[in-house]
């Protein structure tokens, strides 16, 4: 299976001054973990998860007055669509993280998480175990 066959193609984008209430409300509303910085006056994008919005309140930051700017990882490991599950999910255990931006030339096209490929593999292991003999 392919990251293009697991990837949420719901892909959040906001920009840098984003509080990060704002991009709590936006991913809550999305139902997603992540959203996509697009600062067009700065080196393009970067990511903001739950897990930045967390550590800032179990910092006892105001999320009022914290924006996306200030917690979006800019150093961000970018899959294809062509890469495969095993691919990406190398990728996330050896950088520490849970959510890698999909490109396709140049764009963002999808998001995928651990919880995309485990969702994938979960359903092949299902069919493989109810598939009937031939």
């Amino acid at each position: 299976m392919y990251v293009r066959d697991a990837m949420s193609t719901v892909v959040l984008t906001i920009g840098p001054a984003h509080t990060l209430r704002q991009a709590a409300h936006l991913m809550a509303a999305r139902r997603v973990g992540a959203a996509v910085v697009l600062d067009t006056d700065a080196e393009g994008l970067g990511i903001l998860t739950e897990r930045d919005i967390l550590n800032s309140l179990g910092a006892g930051e105001n999320p009022d007055h914290e924006t996306a700017q200030t917690h979006t990882t800019t150093d961000v490991v970018f899959a294809a669509p062509d890469w495969t599950l095993d691919d990406a999910a190398a990728a996330m255990v050896h950088g520490g993280f849970r959510h890698l931006i999909v490109m396709d030339e140049r764009e963002p096209v999808g998001v995928v998480s651990v919880r995309d490929i485990m969702r994938c593999r979960s359903a092949v292991r299902e069919r493989a175990a109810t598939a009937v003999p031939a």
